[in-house]
């Protein structure tokens, strides 16, 4: 299997799928580090996108935001539900990753 040129890939959908299709996997496997697999598989495919399109700095900034949503999930989740803190911080990612990666210049 060949990957599309890392400077063609759009990231926002690819991170936001990662955080919900992590979560996804998780939940209806039983098997947590299921989740974390599909996860990381996201970011990284992302990751090298990132870094193609907005540089080292760029990318460490976005690898912060998608590993940081997914720590703030679990302490949004107790304020506001699983499902509510996964799609928050899915969205908040695919912006981010929008704006610094994705964006038409």
């Amino acid at each position: 299997m060949k990957l599309r040129d890392a400077a063609d890939v759009r990231t926002a959908p690819i991170a936001a799928l990662g955080l919900i299709g992590g979560y996804v996997v998780a939940r209806e496997s039983g098997i947590r580090p299921l989740g974390g697999v599909v996860l990381g598989a996201a970011g990284l495919y992302a990751g090298r996108s990132w870094v193609a399109k907005a540089g080292g700095a760029g990318a460490a900034g976005l690898a912060a935001v998608y590993l940081g949503g997914f720590g703030a999930s679990h302490v949004l989740a107790k304020k506001i539900g699983a499902w509510p803190a996964v799609l928050t911080v899915a969205a908040a990612s695919a912006a981010a990753s929008w704006v610094v990666a994705d964006r038409p210049r």
